[in-house]
């Protein structure tokens, strides 16, 4: 006579985890930083989560507000404080912008997304407080400040996403030599403007030529 195995209650199994935005965010973080944003999908959210695409609309809405929390989570790498000291408000602007530039370097993909996003999570609002204030500090008007912050953030984006994206590409490089080979070799008469330059075309680093663009752009706000 065959035993009679005893039935198993399903509610002996080890029970899903509840979904939660920020369980949902974070494994995205993971997958961000382990193989890029490509491969932030719902559908992959959804596998690591053991759960369905649809379910995950429910805490996020579209990948747009995914990609903008995980620029906020990124975003708890920046120290976006600043001292109040009159004397060193410009260093301590240039060094946040470039910092948060370099912070998107890592992920250029998302600097591409964020050039097109208007995150609203608390770590950003807290950048946009930090840059109003120091350029406050620098003697900018309200509006100056206002319509600067958009520059000064478009500037650091754009560049965090051409610089990411071309970094390390091969394709990327050759052209940077093609290019560095034809202004080189522009002729005098024709193009004198680039003969008197060309020593400076491709001087600095990128840190350099970003603390430069910053200043530039800083000065012009609170000139």
């Amino acid at each position: 006579m065959a035993v009679r195995r005893a039935p198993v209650s399903r509610r002996e199994r080890p029970a899903k985890p509840a979904l939660t935005r920020e369980g949902i965010v974070a494994v995205a973080l993971r997958i961000l930083r382990d193989e890029g944003l490509e491969r932030v999908t719902m559908r992959r959210l959804a596998q690591e989560l053991d759960t369905g695409p649809a379910s995950l609309y429910v805490y996020v809405r579209n990948m747009a507000e995914l990609h903008g929390a995980l620029l906020d989570e990124l975003l708890a790498e920046l120290d976006p404080t600043q001292s109040g000291d009159a004397g060193v408000w410009r260093d301590e602007l240039v060094g946040l912008l470039v910092a948060y530039t370099m912070m998107l370097l890592r992920y250029p993909s998302l600097a591409r997304s964020v050039m097109v996003l208007r995150p609203t999570g608390r770590r950003y609002l807290r950048l946009v407080e930090t840059i109003l204030g120091l350029l406050r500090i620098g003697g900018a008007t309200a509006r100056q400040a206002a319509w600067g912050v958009d520059i000064l953030l478009q500037q650091a984006t754009a560049s965090a996403a051409e610089h990411g994206t071309r970094k390390g590409s091969a394709e990327a490089e050759a052209e940077q030599e093609a290019l560095r080979h034809a202004l080189q070799g522009a002729p005098t008469d024709d193009y004198p403007n680039i003969a008197w330059a060309s020593g400076d075309l491709f001087a600095g680093t990128g840190e350099e030529r970003l603390r430069w663009g910053f200043t530039t752009l800083i000065d012009g706000l609170t000139g």
